[in-house]
């Protein structure tokens, strides 16, 4: 927008300036035709006088103080000192020019321009600042010194009329750059104007939009969001009333879905239980082995997928958390069972979740423990992220199955039995609940050996995830 504001100033600055131009060419034409037709004026008065008489009209006007016009009578072209060419100057060389041999008619015109420091006059070819301030005062005008206009024409063998004068045009050949620094100046305080409007607009307009997208961020953490404040432009309003509604329907999803898993626990114990007692009425005993694991593993089945939901579904306030402090039971029990599990390093407190963060690094570590017999526990961190990394010494997982663990049941043991290798929840569970403290889990074999699995937690949590 900055871009577009500047380039629009710039765009209109350079129209005003082409027309300030074309505006300014036109009066120096009008000016120098005019001035023209009074210099052709002058020369055909001196050019009517007997020549005796011309030297004593020009000395009497010179000791009145002179015209507008510095006249002389000189037996030869007094050189002139040019300035540079401008498309003024060509203009009003071209016009004089033109206009004096019309009038006059004359083969050629000389038209110069000269400095008022270099202008010389008269036979002797005298500095104009040299002569008496009367007789030529009306060629200087101070402070400006703006250029003076000589004419020169051959009237007869040794004899040249000289006119000098000034173009009555205010800075007629005055030299500045396309963006001085008063053009810029002004250029600038436009452009902060339009700029701080601008953005008190954009502000009052994307504000609504901000909010959506903080919203969406803190309903993956709090499905219990408030819902958004419909205001703004009519787009923003359709936005926020139609994202109310979607949270609506998946809260009433996941309340639908935490009602049919305990309706399933409670229906599913139930018959379960009676098919057991069945079972333990059987007389073959290969029949009644076969139907009670089965049974067996139905009911594990139940329990890891009311696990699942139950382990995901986290309801506790942000605290500010020690890790060591956290595991400190859990590592002790194991310990004292003569597993390798050790903390490695420095660890500063961070903002979590404990309970949801306590089952996230028990999964992992039972995880590293059962598939790598130890478990190294280490942390680091960011200025956006902590890093808690979980190392195991196991054969490594292969890269082309690293996203499958994630996923429900999925067990790289290739063991059958559930007392063996797990329900394959545990991975799943500790990624839904790193992701819902705005966070993920990450997995990678590690150069050394074994499998590390870095859980990543932000360090700024929003304000709303308090409430989850």
């Amino acid at each position: 927008m900055l871009g577009g504001v500047l380039l629009a100033q710039l765009i209109s600055y350079g129209v005003w300036t082409s027309q300030v131009r074309a505006s300014h060419l036109e009066l120096v034409d009008r000016v120098s035709r005019n001035l023209t037709y009074s210099i052709a004026s002058t020369a055909r008065f001196f050019i009517s006088l007997p020549i005796e008489y011309r030297h004593l009209v020009l000395d009497q006007l010179r000791k009145m103080g002179g015209t507008r016009f510095f006249v002389s009578i000189n037996d030869h072209r007094i050189p002139v000192q040019d300035i540079d060419d401008t498309q003024e100057k060509h203009l009003v060389v071209d016009n004089v020019a033109s206009i004096m041999r019309q009038e006059m008619n004359v083969e050629r015109v000389w038209v110069q321009f000269s400095e008022p420091t270099t202008l010389r006059v008269l036979n002797s070819e005298t500095l104009a600042l040299d002569l008496p301030p009367r007789w030529a005062q009306s060629l200087f005008l101070d402070p400006l010194s703006p250029p003076v206009m000589v004419v020169q024409m051959q009237l007869e063998k040794d004899t040249w009329l000289y006119i000098a004068t000034l173009l009555p045009v205010p800075g007629f050949l005055q030299k500045g750059s396309w963006l001085d620094a008063d053009k810029l100046v002004f250029l600038a305080l436009m452009l902060i104007v339009v700029i701080a409007m601008s953005l008190v607009g954009i502000r009052w307009m994307t504000r609504p939009l901000a909010d959506i997208a903080r919203a969406a961020e803190d309903f993956g953490r709090d499905i219990d969001h408030p819902p958004l404040l419909e205001q703004g432009p009519s787009e923003v309003i359709a936005t926020a009333r139609a994202f109310n509604h979607m949270q609506e329907r998946i809260r009433r999803y996941l309340a639908e879905r935490e009602r049919l898993f305990s309706a399933i626990s409670h229906d599913l114990k139930t018959p379960i239980t009676r098919l057991r007692l069945r079972a333990e009425l059987l007389d073959d005993d290969l029949q009644r082995e076969r139907f009670s694991k089965d049974l067996e593993e139905l009911d594990l089945m139940v329990k890891g997928a009311l696990q699942y939901v139950k382990d995901t579904d986290i309801h506790e306030n942000t605290e500010t958390v020690h890790v060591p402090d956290l595991l400190d039971s859990l590592l002790t029990d194991l310990q004292q069972q003569g597993r390798e599990v050790q903390l490695l390093g420095d660890f500063e407190p961070l903002q979590a979740k404990p309970l949801a963060l306590k089952r996230c690094l028990t999964n992992l570590i039972d995880n590293a423990l059962f598939y790598g017999g130890s478990a190294d526990i280490s942390m680091c961190s960011t200025d956006l992220q902590w890093l808690v990394q979980v190392r195991d010494r196991g054969p490594g997982i292969p890269e082309e199955q690293i996203d499958l663990v994630f996923e429900p049941y999925v067990r790289l043991e290739p063991s059958r039995n559930r007392h063996t290798g797990g329900s394959g929840l545990g991975l799943g569970i500790a990624r839904s609940l790193a992701r819902a403290h705005g966070g993920d889990l990450m997995l990678q074999n590690h150069r050394e050996g074994g499998l590390e699995v870095t859980l990543i937690l932000p360090r700024i949590l929003p304000v709303d995830i308090t409430g989850a």
